[in-house]
């Protein structure tokens, strides 16, 4: 590999190094992305984002074939499972998403420098190619977007086979007969979903005494009894101590988080899905003078410059939340910054989704946050169960819910529990952008019968006017 001179070098090409050379090869900039991996899109597109929406969708449909068919009038034989073909589906959506980026690349006449990135100091990177051979390029602004891996356990060894991490679960080559999922955030509920609707036995051991513990304590709540009633079963307030292999599976040792009695459960397989941490190793930081916080996230200041000059930092290794579409709006933000703009990002209107059925969807403040702030708020709700597409649809579990400023008469936050409530949240981004108010969503003319009516009488709600309900 020839040493070259680059306007701007990503280092990562996940979600926000992949879009934000983009976006700076749209600028004029002459831009290129060091990856290690044999496939574009970084964790997300290779054994994240994208393939467990495919798992996930595919366990539904298998799923409902199973469980929901009938009651809509259609009588199929017990749908059998072909697990290698589910598993080969979701790899050729990786596969369609990998050459998509490539396209992206070359349209844009952006490189890819294939191998490891390693800071040198002065604008110059080493890139160790998969070959061993190093090269070295030059930038004259140095982005380091390596996203994150996944936060381990003390005591317990990941092998990716009878214990897995978030990887790992994506390629089982059969479903266990049991499984515990340890950790009741967004991914392992999301992977114990999958799991569960193909057969397994799903247990959820989780050390605090909730389940989506950054959510609003009422989604959390109502959210683990639609599981419940789906078969995933939930060990809350539980420490796992000890998980070890045994000849038929594994056998995992646990107490009460606030001290009890210890008791053993031997099961199939265990996910460990504990969270992730910032992916900040070999990147030679300390030798270019780039500081870490104490979570161990590259430090940056508000336009993610960090306390080197010219290296910046955006996605998963800074602080903030660790969502893919986090981490593109700050690549094509920085892009815009170096190219003289002035673009921002407002905090409060980032979406996150947990892609379960029902999804979960929020944006904005929780009631939690808001009572800690001591802000003055009105509620809106409206439950499916009284729209009517949902009841055609069959999917009536959950509800809408807006918080709204008492004092500024803003939105401030949504949360959804409902089918499709990651695309009825845009909605709500939208209006906590804008500056709008519940009025201004109620106003606007939703289409009969959608789901987006929830989001509709919600609004009316917070003014006590909802008009199916």
């Amino acid at each position: 590999m020839a040493d070259a001179s680059y306007d701007i070098l990503f280092i990562g090409a996940g979600p926000g190094g992949y879009t934000g050379a983009i976006r700076a090869a749209q600028l004029g900039f002459k831009t290129a992305v060091v990856e290690k991996s044999p496939g574009l899109g970084g964790t997300c597109t290779n054994v994240g984002c994208i393939p467990s929406k495919a798992l996930l969708h595919s366990s539904e449909l298998f799923y409902e074939a199973g469980h929901g068919f009938a009651k809509h009038g259609i009588k199929i034989a017990a749908p059998e499972l072909d697990l290698p073909t589910m598993m080969a589906h979701k790899q050729s959506v990786v596969a369609s998403s990998n050459k998509g980026i490539e396209f992206l690349f070359k349209k844009n006449k952006i490189d890819w420098l294939k191998g490891t990135g390693k800071l040198l100091g002065g604008g110059k990177v080493e890139v160790t190619g998969p070959d061993g051979a190093k090269s070295t390029a030059t930038a004259k602004h140095i982005v380091i977007a390596t996203g994150s891996d996944v936060m381990p356990l003390r005591g317990i060894e990941i092998d990716e086979k009878s214990i897995v991490s978030s990887t790992g679960a994506l390629v089982l080559g059969a479903v266990p007969k049991s499984m515990v999922v340890i950790g009741g955030g967004v991914i392992g509920l999301e992977l114990g979903s999958v799991w569960s609707r193909l057969g397994a036995e799903v247990t959820v051991v989780e050390f605090l005494d909730r389940i989506l513990p950054t959510n609003d304590g009422e989604v959390s709540k109502q959210m683990q009894r639609i599981l419940e009633r789906q078969g995933i079963k939930f060990r809350l307030g539980m420490k796992v101590t000890a998980a070890k292999k045994a000849k038929s599976g594994v056998s995992l040792s646990m107490e009460p988080a606030k001290g009890g009695a210890a008791e053993t459960l031997d099961v199939d397989v265990v996910l460990v899905s504990i969270g992730r941490r910032p992916y900040a190793d070999g990147l030679g930081l300390d030798a270019a003078g780039v500081q870490l916080d104490d979570k161990g996230r590259i430090k940056t200041d508000g336009h993610f410059a960090t306390t080197a000059a010219g290296i910046y930092a955006i996605g998963d290794v800074i602080a903030g939340p660790m969502l893919a579409h986090k981490a593109e709006e700050e690549g094509a933000v920085l892009a815009e910054l170096l190219a003289g703009q002035k673009p921002h990002i407002n905090p409060d209107a980032i979406p996150a989704v947990v892609y379960t059925w029902p999804e979960v969807a929020s944006v904005g403040k929780t009631e939690e946050e808001l009572k800690a702030a001591n802000i003055p708020y009105k509620i809106g709700k409206f439950p499916f169960s009284a729209n009517a597409r949902a009841r055609a649809m069959m999917a009536t579990d959950g509800f809408v819910k807006i918080l709204e400023d008492q004092r500024t008469k803003r939105v401030i936050g949504c949360h959804i529990i409902g089918p499709n409530a990651g695309d009825l949240l845009a909605e709500v981004t939208a209006a906590i952008e804008y500056g709008a108010s519940a009025e201004d969503i109620a106003r606007v003319c939703h289409s009969h019968p959608t789901l987006t009516e929830a989001v509709k009488e919600a609004a009316l709600a917070v003014d006590g006017r909802t008009i199916n309900m």
